[in-house]
C-alpha cells in the first residue's frame, strides 16, 4: 500500500512537471503593456514567447481572437495585427494561449521614439517654467509616456526594463522634456493620441547607440574601438581627475561662485560601441513607430571628423534593422555653449554642427532643428526645451502630416564670388530672409587664400546675402556662426534661425586628433 501510494504520487508529480514545462505561459516584451499607444494606419508586429508549437490568438477591441500565431521550436512567435484608425477610446489587447494576457487602456495614434544623450534625457522638472509645465500635463492623458531604463549589454537583448504611463503632472516630471514638448505639439495639431518612447542616457557617444554589425569589419570604424580601449586604459587617471574636479566644484559652490552642473564621472562601460543599442534600442524592434527624434553630439564633438560617417551609419542601420523603410529621423543641431569669443576661429562644436548639417543634406528623410540661439553660455543643458521640441515638431508636421508650414530656417545652398564680394543663396528662406530685430547681420566671417578669417559685413539683398570685408580683397570662403557660442542673428521671417555653415573644407581642430 505504501509503495502504491508513493508510485501514484510520483506519477502525479511527473505529470505536473510535464504539463507545466510543455505549456509555459505566453509572454510579451515590455513594450506591450498597459497604457501603451499603437501606431495608427499600419500593420503592427506583435511578438513574444510561449511553448514550442503552442497556438496563440490575439484580439484587440471589438476584434476578438482575429489574429493568430504558432510558437516556433525555440518558443518564439510573431505576427501582425491591424491596421487600426486613431482612437481616443481605451481598448484592450488580449493574447491567449496556455494563459491569457489582457493589456488595458490602449490607444491608437502616433508613436515616436526619442534617443540621445543628456539633453534628450533632461527631464521636464529641469526646464524653464517647470512647475507650470508639470501642472498643465494633467490636460494630456491621451499622451502616453514610455521610459526605457538605463542599462548596457554586450549582446542584443530581447526586452528592456521600463514602463508605459499615462501623462499627468507626476509621470511627466522625470520624462524627457524635449520628447514631451515634441509630442505635445503633435497632439495639439493633429488631435490624435500620441505615444512617446524615451530611450536616452547622458554623456554617451553615438557609437554606443550604433549596432555592431554596422561597424565591425569596416576599417573606418577601427578607430572607434581603439578609442574605447584607450578610454578604459585611462580610467584610473580619469577617475582621479574627476575627483579633483568635483572637489573644486564643491569649493566654488560653497564660496558662492557661479557654477554649472557637477562634473560627470567618467562613463566607462556605457561608452563601449553598440552596448546601448543592444540594451535600449534592439528590444524595441520591430515595434511600429512613426519616426525617431535624436539629441546627441556633445560627446562626439572632439572627433567631428569621425562623426559624419558614424551618424549616417547609426541612422541607416536603425532603419535597416527596423524593417519599415526610411522612417523619419529628426535631430537637434548642437546649441550654443561656453563664453563668447571676440574673434573668428576654429571650434570643435562648429565642426560637429557641420557634420549634422551634411547629414541633413545627404541622408534621405531626415530633419534638423537648429538651436544656435537658445543655448546657454554657462550650462551645457539649456533650459529652453520647449522651443527644441517645437522646432522638431515642425519637421514632422510638414513632412509626415502634410501641414503647409515653414519648418526650417535658412540652409546654405550655394556661393558665387563676384569681385570682392561673396553672394550666398539659401534654401528654406520662408517668406523672406531677415536679421532678428531688424539689426545688422552678425556672425559672418570671410577668408582669402591665406585661410585667415575676419569678421565681414553682411547684407540681405532680396533672396541673397552679400558678404564682404575690406581686409579680404578676393574672398574664397565664408563661414557663419562658426564658434561654440557664436553671436549671430540670421533668420527667416517666420522666426526660424539659419544653420551655422562653412563653404570651405579646410581641416579643423578635430582632424588634428585623428
Amino acid at each position: 500500500m505504501y509503495k502504491a501510494t508513493n508510485f501514484r504520487f510520483l506519477v502525479f508529480f511527473l505529470l505536473v512537471v510535464f504539463f507545466s514545462t510543455s505549456f509555459a505561459d505566453v509572454k510579451l516584451p515590455t513594450i506591450f503593456s498597459d497604457n501603451m499607444v499603437l501606431q495608427q494606419n499600419q500593420k503592427l508586429p506583435i511578438w513574444g514567447k510561449a511553448s514550442p508549437g503552442e497556438k496563440i490568438t490575439i484580439g484587440f477591441g471589438i476584434y476578438s481572437n482575429v489574429w493568430g500565431a504558432i510558437a516556433d521550436n525555440d518558443g518564439k512567435w510573431k505576427t501582425e495585427i491591424g491596421p487600426f484608425n486613431a482612437s481616443f477610446t481605451p481598448q484592450g489587447l488580449t493574447i491567449k494561449a496556455n494563459n491569457t494576457i489582457e493589456i488595458k487602456n490602449v490607444l491608437v495614434g502616433e508613436v515616436w521614439l526619442a534617443s540621445g544623450q543628456s539633453n534628450m534625457q533632461m527631464a521636464v522638472v529641469g526646464v524653464k517654467n517647470a512647475e507650470q509645465e508639470m501642472e498643465n500635463a494633467d490636460n494630456y492623458p491621451n499622451i502616453r509616456l514610455c521610459t526605457v531604463y538605463n542599462v548596457n549589454a554586450d549582446t542584443p537583448q530581447d526586452d528592456f526594463a521600463g514602463h508605459w504611463k499615462q501623462c499627468d503632472n507626476e509621470s511627466v516630471k522625470h520624462f524627457s522634456a524635449t520628447c514631451y514638448f515634441f509630442g505635445k505639439e503633435l497632439y495639439e495639431k493633429l488631435n490624435v493620441p500620441v505615444g512617446l518612447i524615451n530611450s536616452s542616457w547622458g554623456g554617451t557617444p553615438a557609437e554606443a547607440w550604433t549596432p555592431a554589425d554596422a561597424m565591425e569589419g569596416d576599417c573606418d570604424f577601427k578607430w572607434t574601438y581603439d578609442r574605447f580601449d584607450r578610454l578604459m586604459a585611462s580610467m584610473p587617471e580619469k577617475i582621479k581627475k574627476w575627483q579633483e574636479q568635483v572637489k573644486k566644484w564643491k569649493a566654488d559652490k560653497a564660496a558662492g561662485k557661479k557654477v554649472s552642473h557637477e562634473p560627470w564621472k567618467p562613463a566607462g562601460e556605457r561608452n563601449k560601441p553598440s552596448v546601448l543599442y543592444n540594451a535600449m534600442i534592439h528590444p524595441l524592434i520591430p515595434f511600429r513607430i512613426a519616426g525617431a527624434i535624436w539629441y546627441q553630439g556633445e560627446s562626439n564633438a572632439d572627433y567631428a571628423w569621425h562623426h559624419e560617417k558614424l551618424f549616417k551609419t547609426l541612422i541607416t542601420s536603425w532603419r535597416r534593422h527596423w524593417g519599415q523603410g526610411n522612417f523619419p529621423f529628426y535631430f537637434v543641431q548642437l546649441a550654443n555653449y561656453t563664453p563668447v569669443k571676440p574673434d573668428p576661429g576654429e571650434s570643435t562644436w562648429a565642426e560637429l554642427r557641420q557634420t549634422q548639417l551634411k547629414t541633413l543634406q545627404t541622408v534621405p528623410n531626415t530633419g534638423m532643428a537648429v538651436t544656435i540661439d537658445i543655448g546657454e553660455a554657462g550650462d551645457i543643458h539649456p533650459k529652453n526645451k520647449q522651443d527644441v521640441g517645437k522646432r522638431l515638431s515642425l519637421w514632422a508636421l510638414a513632412n509626415n502630416y502634410d501641414q503647409d508650414i515653414v519648418y526650417s530656417g535658412p540652409i546654405f545652398k550655394s556661393m558665387k564670388i563676384k569681385d570682392d564680394k561673396a553672394l550666398l543663396r539659401f534654401d528654406h528662406a520662408g517668406s523672406g530672409l531677415a536679421a532678428k530685430d531688424n539689426q545688422t547681420l552678425k556672425g559672418f566671417a570671410v577668408a582669402g587664400v591665406d585661410k585667415k578669417f575676419v569678421w565681414a559685413e553682411a547684407k540681405i539683398v532680396g533672396n541673397k546675402v552679400i558678404v564682404k570685408s575690406d581686409k579680404v580683397k578676393t574672398p574664397v570662403a565664408v563661414r557663419y556662426g562658426w564658434a561654440h557660442n557664436p553671436v549671430c542673428n540670421f533668420y527667416n521671417k517666420e522666426g526660424l534661425p539659419a544653420s551655422p555653415f562653412r563653404t570651405d573644407d579646410w581641416p579643423g581642430l578635430t582632424h588634428k586628433k585623428k
